[in-house]
């Protein structure tokens, strides 16, 4: 190893180390700042040059990530989702559907809309709603965290990692949903019933009855952006180009008499974050690192689903998923069957998100939010739970892509 790879080295694992663990004692940075500052770095020591940082980063997700963002903003604004939430109200009756359906919500629209928005949106409810109810917060928050996950494996829109698989791999969105929408389905049940198995207290009895507020919504924007979602959806089950899909159904959001900053009210942070690990990766790959280390765990990329999913699994666990999918993604078209492979690469990255606290950033939303409402989620409440979901939801991906792929 040159002197200069050893600069990378330790470079992009102090980056990884500081994403892992989302902040760097001492000091106020997120992981959006940790990325940006060890991409600099590495443009600073002549690793990687300007226009090399520039066309590794991947626009195409950036677009998509961004365009699902304003349709979220909208989603937002118009009461869509203060509407899910009354409508889960009414229907619970006892805490077992009120898991259910908080469970069901949160997958559902995470594998439409993105999983990070809607943990953010869906946490202050479950929190407020619970408590209401003089219910324990955690088992529902864990539910809403794992199920955030487990749903957003079933489509390209689902999470930050699915998005750069399906523009890296170009599997069109219908066949993605094919072959993991089952993983998901399944995975859902699986939440539900560990998390009722690790609670058995939490769940006797019926609910106490409480009056249901009527939720606010501006009914013009609500139609509108409901209608343009579904022709989204048509689009992509038609087999439409994703990326210009996404970004023209923004387009026709933002034409609007709403004040511009409402309709941009989007995760900066999140996109500064991916703009500066697709440098951080496209070092380790211009520095030669990537080949040496994919020459080391070759015949486990090239092994079966098993081998592959632990392998990812293990490394979303230890660099977190979007870094893990990055540093793997230019791998994949090497190998035997890459449509596989890819699918593989997408199931365990986003299951493996569960394990622990620390394991996706959904999980993390969760806790954090959690946290300013006054409700601890700690990491050992989490792990009981989201170790069985994890073993059981990749177990049940991997016997599914062996069978169907």
């Amino acid at each position: 190893m040159t002197t200069q790879q050893t600069v990378t080295t330790i470079i992009v694992l102090l980056t990884y180390a500081g994403v892992a663990i989302g902040r760097i004692p001492g000091l106020r940075m997120s992981r959006a700042t940790i990325a940006l500052v060890g991409a600099a770095l590495l443009v600073l020591v002549g690793t990687i040059n300007e226009q090399q940082a520039y066309s590794h980063i991947d626009l195409g997700t950036i677009l998509l990530l961004g365009a699902m963002m304003v349709i979220n903003a909208n989603l937002r604004m118009a009461g869509f989702f203060d509407l899910i939430g009354a409508q889960v109200l009414r229907l619970a009756r006892t805490p077992r559907m009120l898991l259910a359906l908080v469970i069901a919500a949160s997958g559902i629209l995470s594998a439409i809309f993105l999983n990070d928005p809607v943990c953010i949106l869906f946490t202050p409810f479950v929190v407020d709603l619970t408590l209401r109810l003089k219910r324990d917060p955690l088992p529902y928050l864990i539910g809403l965290g794992a199920a955030a996950n487990v749903g957003s494996v079933a489509t390209i829109t689902g999470n930050p990692q699915n998005l750069i698989i399906g523009q890296s791999s170009g599997i069109p969105f219908l066949t993605f949903l094919a072959y993991l929408g089952p993983v998901a389905v399944v995975g859902l049940v699986i939440c539900w019933v560990v998390i009722l198995v690790c609670y058995p207290g939490e769940f006797r009895g019926t609910l106490p009855t409480i009056a249901i507020e009527e939720p606010r919504t501006f009914k013009p924007l609500l139609n509108r952006t409901l209608m343009v979602v579904v022709v989204l959806m048509i689009a992509f089950l038609a087999g439409l180009p994703i990326v210009p899909s996404a970004c023209i159904a923004a387009g026709l959001l933002l034409v609007s008499r709403l004040k511009p900053q409402k309709l941009l009210a989007i995760d900066w942070d999140l996109l500064a974050f991916f703009g500066g690990l697709f440098v951080v990766t496209g070092a380790i790959e211009v520095s030669g690192l990537s080949e040496q280390l994919f020459a080391l765990v070759q015949p486990l990329l090239q092994g079966s689903v098993t081998t592959l999913s632990l392998m990812t699994g293990i490394l979303s666990n230890v660099v977190s998923n979007v870094p893990a999918v990055l540093l793997l993604r230019s791998e994949i078209p090497s190998l035997v069957n890459p449509q596989q492979a890819w699918l593989t690469l997408a199931m365990s990255s986003t299951l493996a998100g569960n394990l622990t606290l620390l394991g996706s950033a959904a999980t993390l939303i969760v806790a954090e939010v959690a946290r300013t409402r006054g409700v601890h989620l700690g990491f050992m409440a989490f792990l009981r739970a989201g170790v069985p979901i994890t073993i059981l939801t990749l177990l049940i991906g991997i016997v599914w892509l062996t069978l169907v792929t």
